[in-house]
Parts: structure tokens; C-alpha cells; sequence
């Protein structure tokens, strides 16, 4: 590798604490926000084909899956 492509310490060191910080939120919900997420509701339909698709990976067999 050319030296100009070599990268630094430094980026490695950022990677290494980076990869270490797990996600979280920055605050946790007001009040407001809250109450206004608890009006959603999954629609009846969408509910169905995500519960599908779930059992459907949870099922699969064949090329990928580890027994």
C-alpha cells in the first residue's frame, strides 16, 4: 500500500471506540411525545404479514441457515 493510503493510528484508535459505544437515545420521550405514540396502531393486515415474514425466517431451510 502507498503511504498516502496507509490509514492512521488515530482512525483505528476512533474505530476501536466507536465499535464499543452501543445506541441509545439522546433524551428520554417527553410527555407529549409519548401520549402521541401510543395513538399508533399497526394496521390489522400489516400486522399479519410481518407475523408471516417472522415465522417465515424463523422457519427457513436450505443454503445459509446453521442447524
Amino acid at each position: 500500500m502507498a503511504e498516502e493510503e496507509k490509514v492512521s493510528n488515530a482512525t483505528h484508535e476512533a474505530d476501536r471506540r466507536d465499535a464499543k459505544v452501543e445506541a441509545h437515545a439522546d433524551r428520554p420521550p417527553t410527555a407529549d411525545e409519548e401520549r402521541e405514540a401510543e395513538k399508533n396502531k399497526l394496521d390489522p393486515d400489516e400486522a399479519r404479514t410481518i407475523k408471516e415474514q417472522y415465522e417465515r425466517g424463523a422457519n427457513a431451510k436450505g443454503e445459509g441457515r446453521v442447524d
